[in-house]
């Protein structure tokens, strides 16, 4: 008995997942001034210092003959990494896959970084680019209605913050469940312009009958750093991974 077939197909999901939501939802990251969520663990951790956990983690699509056709990667990434020597766990949403929402049961890779970073007793880094938990617009527009969230494994997000140090870096729009992950850390930093933090987009609120708004009249940088939601304000994503470091530079190795 070969292995081959299976073992091919592992590889073929592993390349496919490093593509995320194909070329054009790469650009269009890029075309908002965004890092895509590999990018961003490239630039953040230290060289070659990421180990990836649950690549293979997505959906897969197969022909009449069983043969894989095409592969849907999760839009959430993690693992360990090394940050100025340091270790510790580093987690993001991928914005190019159904724009990093986090309804179904995608949480699930989402609560293993934290249950990690609470088990290994690290740093948890969370590039945040996402969207809440109570499902997308996709979903209410599909079953007619949304729902409210279980909050599964929120008692794992709180119960880190008394065992090491967690960083949120808002780095696109984020809102409910996503909001929450970033407002849930220790030191919190919002790109200017490119991330905005919300209870819910403005698909969602014109969906409502409450108007058209934009992101930014919705949660720009100014109005949470003046309201104590987010700590600190980023000119840039790299000005973002500068601050998460230097924070992490006070605290004491162990």
């Amino acid at each position: 008995m070969s292995w081959e077939d299976e073992i091919g197909e592992l590889q073929i999901r592993e390349a496919l997942a490093f593509e995320m939501g194909g070329p054009e939802k790469v650009a269009r990251q890029h075309k908002f001034n965004k890092l895509t969520i590999r990018e961003r663990i490239e630039k953040v951790s230290d060289p070659s210092s990421f180990h990836e956990i649950g690549t293979l983690a997505g959906v897969g699509e197969y022909d009449e003959e069983g043969k894989l056709t095409r592969f849907t990667p999760s839009n959430f990434v993690f693992g360990t990494a090394e940050i100025d020597g340091r270790p510790v766990i580093l987690s993001g949403d991928d914005f190019t896959v159904r724009g990093g929402s986090a309804d179904a049961s995608i949480p699930g890779k989402r609560l293993r970084a934290e249950g990690l970073a609470v088990e290994l007793r690290l740093p948890h880094i969370r590039l945040v680019d996402g969207m809440g938990g109570g499902g997308s617009v996709k979903t209410i527009e599909t079953a007619g209605r949304t729902y409210i969230p279980e909050l599964r494994g929120w008692e794992t997000i709180v119960t880190q913050l008394g065992v090491a140090p967690s960083v949120s870096l808002a780095l696109g729009s984020v809102a409910g469940i996503g909001a929450a992950r970033v407002a849930t850390a220790h030191y919190s930093v919002i790109v200017k312009d490119s991330a905005q933090m919300m209870i819910a987009g403005p698909a969602l609120v014109d969906w409502a009958s409450l108007g058209e708004v934009s992101k930014e009249e919705l949660g720009a940088s100014k109005i949470h750093t003046r309201n104590g939601a987010i700590d600190d304000e980023a000119a840039s994503e790299a000005e973002a991974f500068d601050m998460a470091k230097r924070f992490l530079s006070y605290l004491l190795s162990a």
